[in-house]
C-alpha cells in the first residue's frame, strides 16, 4: 500500500457498515464484535503510518547530532520522549513504533539504489492491517536475535510463515509462538545460551561506608523466583496506595519498598524452619543494658565491621530472631534473649478482629505482623493480646524512628488502640485513635 494513509480512510469507512456510528449499549452482540474488529483494523493502520514517521523522528534526533537532534529541539532527552508525550504511550510502545519504522523501511544502498526492507514480509503484513506493531517488534526481535547462528533462506520462510500465525493470538501466545519458533530455527542455541549465563551466575555482598553494596548477575532460572517474590510485594504495596489520601500512601520510592521487602524476605527465611536457614541463622548483637532501654549508644553485630545506633539494634530486636548479648558495666553478659516470642496464629486473628489490618494506615491483614507495644527483649513484654498490636513495616518502622508511644484501652477485641504522638509533633501529646476505632461511631 503506498499511501499509509489510504489504509486509515479504508478502516474508517469500516466502522459505518459495522455499526461505529451508533452508542455501544444499543449495538447487538454481532455488530458489537464487527465493531471491535473494526477499532483493531484502525488501530494497526494508524500504528503503519506512524512506524516510519516514528523512525523518521529517531533519524533526526540521532546521538550524534547533539544539540541539534529533534528531540531535543523540542524539549525532549530522546526521540521515544518525545512520541510518548504526542501519543500518550508507555516507552515500550514509542520504542516498538520506531523499532518497527526502522525495520519496514526500504533502505538506499551508497550508490543510490532502492533496497527491500530489512524484514520485508512484516513490512507487508503491517502495511495490510493484518500485524500489529506490537507483534511485528516481537518477530523482528527474535529473527534478529538468532540472525547471526541461522541460514538466512529459512529465516526469509520462518518471518513469512510467523506473519500468517501472529494475527489474531493474544500477547501471551504470541509469546509462545516465538518461543518455540526460535527452539525450531536455532535448537543448539538455547541450551549453550542456558548453561552459559547460568555458569556466569554471581552475587556479592560488600559493606563499605556503613552500607551494603548488593550486586548480582542471575540466569532467568535462579532469578525467576527472587523477581516473583519481591515484585509480588511491591506490587501489593503500590495496590495499596491505590486511592489512598497523601497521610495514607506508602512514602517510599519503589527502590526503597524493593529494599525493605528484601530484608523482610530474609528476616521471614530466618525464622521458617523449613528452610536451610532454619534456627541456626542468628543475628547476635552486642551492646550494653543501657543501650538497649534508651536506644542510645552504639552496638555492634557479629561478622559486621560497621557500628550500629542503638535505635537500630532495637528495631532488629522487633523484627528479626535476634539474640541480643546484653552486657553490663563489667561486659558480663546479662541476657541472651528467648529463641521463641512469636505472638500465635489464633493471636493474630484476635487482633485482626480488633484493628482491621494496620492499627495506623488500615492496611490489610495480610500485609502486618503481631508486634510487641513493651518490646519482647527491651521491656520483657508478655506476648498476649494486651501487649499486641498489627502494624505493617512501614508503619512499625516510622512510629519507632519518630517516638511515638502505643496504649491499647481496655481488653480483648473490643480494646481501643490509641497512638500517643512525640513532643516535638504534638507538644500535648493528645491521643489518636486507632485501629478501628477511627471508623466505629461513638454513639
Amino acid at each position: 500500500m503506498e499511501n499509509p494513509l489510504d489504509g486509515i480512510a479504508e478502516a474508517l469507512n469500516a466502522l459505518a457498515p459495522a455499526g461505529g456510528g451508533r452508542a455501544p449499549e444499543g449495538l447487538a452482540p454481532g455488530d458489537l464484535v464487527a465493531v471491535n474488529a473494526a477499532f483493531g483494523l484502525l488501530k494497526r493502520m494508524v500504528d503503519a503510518a506512524h512506524a516510519p514517521v516514528a523512525a523518521e523522528i529517531a533519524r533526526q534526533s540521532r546521538v550524534e547530532l547533539g544539540k541539534d537532534s529533534l528531540a531535543k529541539k523540542q524539549g525532549f532527552r530522546s526521540p521515544v520522549a518525545l512520541i510518548q508525550a504526542a501519543t500518550g504511550s508507555s516507552v515500550g510502545e514509542a520504542f516498538k513504533l520506531i523499532q518497527v519504522g526502522e525495520a519496514t523501511a526500504p533502505r538506499t544502498s551508497l550508490t543510490g539504489q532502492t533496497l527491500p526492507a530489512i524484514h520485508p514480509a512484516v513490512a507487508d503484513a503491517t502495511a495490510a492491517g493484518t500485524l500489529s506493531a506490537t507483534a511485528a517488534a516481537a518477530i523482528i526481535t527474535m529473527l534478529d536475535r538468532i540472525s547471526a547462528r541461522v541460514d538466512p533462506t529459512r529465516l526469509v520462510d520462518a518471518e513469512r510463515e510467523l506473519v500468517t500465525l501472529a494475527p489474531g493470538l493474544r500477547a501471551d501466545e504470541l509469546s509462545r509462538l516465538l518461543a518455540r519458533a526460535e527452539a525450531h530455527l536455532d535448537p543448539d542455541g538455547l541450551e549453550p545460551q542456558h548453561d552459559e549465563r547460568r555458569a556466569a551466575r554471581s552475587f556479592t555482598i560488600i559493606e563499605r561506608d556503613g552500607v551494603f553494596h548488593l550486586s548480582g548477575d542471575l540466569d532467568i532460572e535462579t532469578g525467576a523466583p527472587i523477581k516473583a517474590a519481591i515484585d509480588g510485594r511491591v506490587s501489593q504495596i503500590l495496590r495499596g496506595n491505590e486511592g489512598a489520601s497523601d497521610e495514607e500512601r506508602d512514602q517510599r520510592s519503589v527502590r526503597q519498598i524493593r529494599a525493605d521487602v528484601l530484608a523482610e524476605l530474609c528476616a521471614h527465611a530466618m525464622g521458617c524452619e523449613q528452610l536451610p536457614t532454619g534456627p541456626r541463622t542468628t543475628v547476635i548483637v552486642r551492646m550494653t543494658l543501657e543501650e538497649l532501654h534508651t536506644g542510645i549508644g552504639a552496638a555492634t553485630i557479629d561478622g559486621i565491621d560497621t557500628p550500629l545506633p542503638a535505635s537500630a539494634v532495637r528495631r532488629l530486636a522487633c523484627d528479626l530472631r535476634v539474640i541480643p548479648w546484653v552486657m553490663g558495666s563489667d561486659s558480663e553478659i546479662l541476657d541472651w534473649g528467648r529463641d521463641k516470642r512469636g505472638f500465635t496464629r489464633a493471636q493474630k486473628l484476635a487482633l485482626a478482629q480488633r484493628d482491621g489490618g494496620c492499627a495506623c494506615c488500615g492496611a490489610p491483614v495480610a500485609w502486618t505482623e503481631v508486634h510487641h507495644i513493651l518490646w519482647w527483649t527491651r521491656d520483657a513484654g508478655p506476648t498476649d493480646l494486651s501487649n499486641g498490636v498489627l502494624l505493617c513495616s512501614a508503619c512499625h518502622h516510622r512510629l519507632h524512628d519518630d517516638g511515638w508511644e502505643i496504649h491499647i484501652d481496655g481488653i480483648g477485641t473490643t480494646a481501643k488502640v490509641w497512638f500517643i504522638p512525640p513532643p516535638w509533633l504534638d507538644p500535648n501529646q493528645t491521643p489518636r485513635p486507632g485501629g478501628k476505632t477511627r471508623y466505629t461511631l461513638t454513639a
